[in-house]
């Protein structure tokens, strides 16, 4: 072993390094004084000064990990090979749940929001490489609230400073498909039900845009939407034997949850198509319903952005704007030639506002094309009536602004106070 110091009982300098216990100490060959035992050095500068470093000081604080941490990290690695991600995902969830168990704002955190801390992790590494993962379907392994997940992905996302893409819905509505199984005839699904998976994906896409276009997905699950739309393009692209399958057989023939509010979604839809048939001249003859209606959803997605555009009013600028320019356009005609005078008197031109053809047209285009939450808001809480001790009198109420303009003084006042003011 080395030799270094001198020894202060003895005076020698045979001091040699001798490991007891696995612990470094230092003892004197003469004498067998241990000079240092147990000592955490770091450099030979201090070993050489006989300083003693505290073990918060050292490298193996550093080095051992937390039971937090380790707890973590080891969640995080579970949900990877539970979802089957690829290696470069769990390497990076686990540096964002090293980096979030150092943050300082979770540390005093529940234990119940630390527990979540490692699903929030993997949500953030899949949205970031556009990985199709919903937050239902992480709040399902975790056992977890979706309110509760939420607060601490945003807080997560807010102290990490961390950058979250949004969800690509066409991402969303391969892989929610992908667990379906209609696509191949088994025991369980009859031969009609069976359907191709590429035509149901792409049915099933354009109901999705179709609900995106008109507010249906701002604000809500994604999935209970899927879901729905799925229904619709499975339906739709053989009406004549699947009309009769209700939405709950459906969903259990396809091996997928019925989310609760699938059922609003469907409505809200089927709303839609029916709005968009009136506007389809050879659909007005017909007396439509929400089951005929899935018939020509076909139809009505082809020409989606025409129908539309006529199903539902722009707003009261936008048509007066068109009226105006309609007018500028009309040719002046003389009175006896079929000017708008003449027309006026002696009926409508058909196909222009007349009253057998048009009466339907201008009662549906009356309902603007607004979010659900505007058409249907929810009801307001009442407010409690105020007590008779609250509505007392205390003097401490607020003074309003046009009782304080009643306290200023006007510029005749001050002219009046200059004066008796200057009298001695």
């Amino acid at each position: 072993m080395a030799e270094r110091g001198v020894c202060p009982g003895c005076g020698s300098a045979a001091l040699v390094e001798d490991a007891h216990y696995a612990q470094q100490q230092l003892v004197c060959a003469a004498c067998g004084c241990v000079l240092a035992e147990g000592l955490l050095t770091t450099t030979y500068t201090e070993e050489e000064h006989l300083r003693e470093v505290a073990y918060s000081q050292s490298t193996g604080q550093k080095e051992q990990l937390s039971r937090c941490l380790q707890r973590g990290i080891r969640r995080v690695q579970d949900l990877c090979k539970v979802l089957q991600l690829p290696a470069v995902f769990e390497e990076t969830a686990v540096s964002y749940i090293r980096r979030a168990l150092q943050h300082p704002s979770f540390r005093l955190v529940s234990l119940e929001k630390k527990e979540l801390l490692g699903g929030c992790c993997v949500f953030v590494t899949c949205r970031q490489h556009n990985w199709p993962l919903t937050m239902g379907t992480i709040c399902s392994l975790l056992y977890a609230k979706q309110e509760l997940f939420a607060s601490v992905f945003l807080s997560l996302q807010k102290e990490l400073g961390l950058s979250v893409p949004a969800l690509s819905l066409a991402d969303l509505v391969m892989t929610h498909l992908n667990s379906f199984q209609l696509f191949q005839p088994t025991a369980n699904v009859p031969a009609p039900f069976v359907e191709d998976k590429e035509k149901m994906v792409a049915r099933t896409l354009q109901v999705v845009e179709l609900a995106s276009e008109t507010w249906l997905v701002t604000g809500r699950h994604p999935i209970p939407i899927v879901t729905a739309a799925a229904y619709l393009a499975w339906q739709s692209l053989r009406p004549s034997a699947r009309l009769t399958c209700t939405f709950a057989r459906f969903c259990k023939l396809a091996g997928v949850d019925l989310p609760p509010p699938a059922h609003l979604r469907l409505k809200e839809l089927l709303e839609i198509l029916l709005r968009m048939a009136s506007q389809l001249t050879w659909l007005r003859v017909f007396d439509m319903d929400k089951k005929t209606v899935v018939k020509h959803i076909g139809d009505l997605l082809q020409h989606r952005i025409f129908l539309l555009k006529n199903a539902f009013s722009r707003g009261k600028e936008e048509e007066e704007k068109e009226k105006e320019k309609e007018e500028e356009e009309q040719p002046v005609a003389a009175p006896g030639e079929g000017s708008p005078g003449s027309l006026a008197a002696g009926g409508a031109v058909p196909g222009q506002g007349s009253p057998s053809g048009g009466k339907r047209w201008s009662e549906d285009s009356q309902q603007p094309l607004l979010p659900p939450c505007l058409i249907n808001p929810r009801k307001r809480l009442r407010t409690a009536a105020p007590s008779p001790s609250d509505a007392a009198v205390t003097g401490n109420e607020p003074i309003s602004d046009s009782e304080i303009e009643q306290y200023l003084r006007g510029p005749e006042e001050i002219r009046a106070l200059r004066k008796a003011k200057a009298w001695p």
